[in-house]
C-alpha cells in the first residue's frame, strides 16, 4: 500500500477544485484532438481486399454492413496463433456493448485478424463476444495497414509501426536484441506463450486501429492509430486511473475474462 496524504474535507476541496481546472483543460484538448482527427484528408481505396465473415465472403465496403463509417480493431489472432493476444483480448471485451449504440449512429464497428475464420468464431464463443469479427486470411490488408509482417520482413528490420521506421543499427539494434532476449523468457515470453506462439512468430503481428468511410460507393481510409494511441479503447483504464491507487500494476496482471481464478 503507498504512503497517502490524509487531510481535512477543506483541504480536499481545494485541491479537487485545482484538478478540476486541469480536467477542464484536458476534455477541451481532447476536444481539439478529435477536431484534427477528423480533419485530416480522406485516402481513397483502390485495392480489393476480401474477408471471411459469418456471412460469408465480404469486401471492405461490405464490412459496412450498410453504413457509412466503419471503425477496425486490429486484433492481434495470427494465423499460426492458438489464442488471441491476452491484451487484445481485454480491450476487445468492451466491443459488444458499444456496437448497437455505433450502428444506430451510423457506425460500424468489427474487429479484423488473420487467423482462419473457423479460429475466430471458435474464440469468440469462448469469450462470449457478440461483435463482427472478420478474418483477413490471405489478404494483404493487415500488412497494408503495418499491423502485420511477413517472416522475412521481420529478420531484415526496418518495419514501419505507428508512422515510425525501426532502424536496424546502432543502439536501435541494441535494443532489438535486448528485446528478442527478454522475449525467450519473463512477461514478454509469457504473452506470447499465452497465444500458443513464440515471441517472434507473436510479434509478426501488432495492434491497431483503423477507421473508414464509404461515399457514393468508394470506400476512404480516414485514421489510423496505434501502440498508446490505443489507450481510450481499454475500458478498464478509464475506471482504475479514477480508482484510489491507479492502476497500481507490477507488471502483467490481467488474463482473459474466463482465466480469472483458474492459474
Amino acid at each position: 500500500m503507498p504512503d497517502v496524504k490524509v487531510g481535512s474535507r477543506e483541504e480536499w476541496l481545494a485541491a479537487r477544485l485545482r484538478l478540476l481546472e486541469a480536467e477542464k483543460e484536458h476534455t477541451r484538448r481532447s476536444d481539439e484532438l478529435a477536431q484534427m482527427r477528423q480533419a485530416l484528408p480522406w485516402v481513397r481505396i483502390d485495392k480489393a481486399y476480401r474477408f471471411e465473415t459469418d456471412q460469408g465472403s465480404a469486401s471492405l465496403a461490405d464490412l459496412f454492413q450498410g453504413r457509412s463509417q466503419l471503425l477496425v480493431y486490429h486484433l492481434m489472432f495470427g494465423p499460426d496463433y492458438k489464442a488471441a493476444c491476452p491484451t487484445c483480448s481485454l480491450i476487445a471485451d468492451g466491443f459488444s456493448g458499444s456496437v448497437v449504440h455505433l450502428a444506430n449512429h451510423d457506425v460500424t464497428l468489427t474487429a479484423v485478424s488473420r487467423a482462419p475464420l473457423e479460429k475466430l468464431q471458435a474464440y469468440k464463443r469462448r469469450l462470449g463476444w457478440s461483435f463482427p469479427w472478420a478474418s483477413s486470411h490471405g489478404s494483404d490488408f493487415n500488412y497494408d495497414f503495418k499491423v502485420a509482417y511477413t517472416e522475412g520482413q521481420q529478420q531484415a528490420g526496418g518495419n514501419e509501426y505507428n508512422y515510425r521506421r525501426q532502424q536496424q543499427t546502432g543502439a536501435r539494434m541494441d535494443y532489438l536484441k535486448e528485446l528478442e532476449e527478454q522475449g525467450k523468457s519473463g512477461p514478454l515470453a509469457e504473452i506470447a506463450a499465452e497465444a500458443g506462439v513464440d515471441w517472434p512468430t507473436f510479434t509478426r503481428e501488432a495492434p491497431g486501429m483503423s477507421a473508414f468511410a464509404l461515399r457514393d460507393g468508394i470506400v476512404y481510409h480516414t485514421y489510423s492509430t496505434y501502440s498508446r494511441g490505443l489507450d481510450a479503447l481499454w475500458g478498464m483504464y478509464a475506471w482504475l486511473d479514477r480508482a484510489p491507487l491507479g492502476r497500481n500494476e507490477q507488471g502483467i496482471w490481467w488474463k482473459r475474462n474466463d482465466e480469472y481464478g483458474t492459474r
